[in-house]
């Protein structure tokens, strides 16, 4: 039961690293920053995950800075901090602290009437401590390709990954992720968001893929600060029971 909560911190950790999505969202976007522009993104997340009695609370929070290197092309830079609960009958068990670093680039290859593609590899190092649930301890290696398509008021993104889950935890080495979401600006100043995805489970005893279904709002308060809420919902066992996701976007 401990190395299925074991996995199941791990995971959050994958998932949140492998993409730098515009939050709450999990599935990224094609769109960059434009040249000599910065963005700060600061998140947070509460779960709740209930196996068999065994309940944990995981909240993850990071802070992404990006940098527009060219109109077409981002690097950003990620710093996780994690504090995970385990309550099991008669004892319970607290960790926290930084996670994975991870540094990743988008290059929007392709542009034209409101469909898009970009790729975008990542890393993450070894930082966090492993025995703690809070990094893999080794650096890991992913590749994305990302499509967005735009029919106005709505977009439509899909993400296809790899993931070479390189780790000191016994977990599968080679992830696959899949996902789809789409957004709508419902009112001024205010977009609807809705995503879905699944991944391949780290858990080499398992054969059950988390997967996921989120809904959540956007809220522009200036043409340079977002704020965002969010839930997600576990939709298989492996992933996280319940999810909330706020977050605040600065784009300068």
């Amino acid at each position: 039961m401990l190395r299925k909560l074991i996995m199941s911190a791990v995971m959050v950790l994958v998932a949140a690293e492998a993409t730098f999505a515009a939050h709450p969202l999990i599935t990224d976007d094609t769109g960059t920053q434009g040249k000599g522009k910065f963005q700060l993104e600061i998140n947070g997340q509460y779960g709740w995950d209930n196996n068999n009695g065994v309940i944990q609370y995981t909240t993850p929070t990071a802070s992404t800075l990006t940098y527009g290197v060219i109109d077409s092309v981002d690097v950003s830079i990620g710093v996780p901090y994690q504090w995970i609960r385990t309550d099991d009958p008669g004892k319970i068990t607290r960790h926290n602290g930084f996670g994975d670093v991870a540094i990743a680039a988008k290059w929007r290859f392709y542009e034209k009437d409101g469909l898009s593609f970009a790729l975008k590899p990542g890393i993450t190092f070894p930082t966090g401590d492993k025995d703690k649930q809070l990094g893999t301890g080794k650096a890991t290696y992913s590749l994305f390709l990302i499509t967005t398509k735009e029919i106005k008021p709505w977009a439509f993104h899909l993400n296809l990954g790899y993931i070479a889950n390189n780790n000191g935890l016994d977990q599968r080495v080679p992830i696959w992720h899949a996902s789809i979401a789409s957004e709508v600006e419902v009112a001024k100043s205010l977009t609807l968001v809705a995503n879905t995805g699944i991944q391949r489970n780290t858990d080499n005893a398992s054969h059950t893929d988390p997967a996921f279904l989120l809904g959540g709002l956007i809220y522009s308060i200036t043409r340079n600060i977002d704020i965002d809420v969010g839930y997600k919902y576990g939709l298989t066992r492996p992933e996280v029971d319940h999810t909330v996701l706020t977050g605040i976007t600065f784009s300068f």
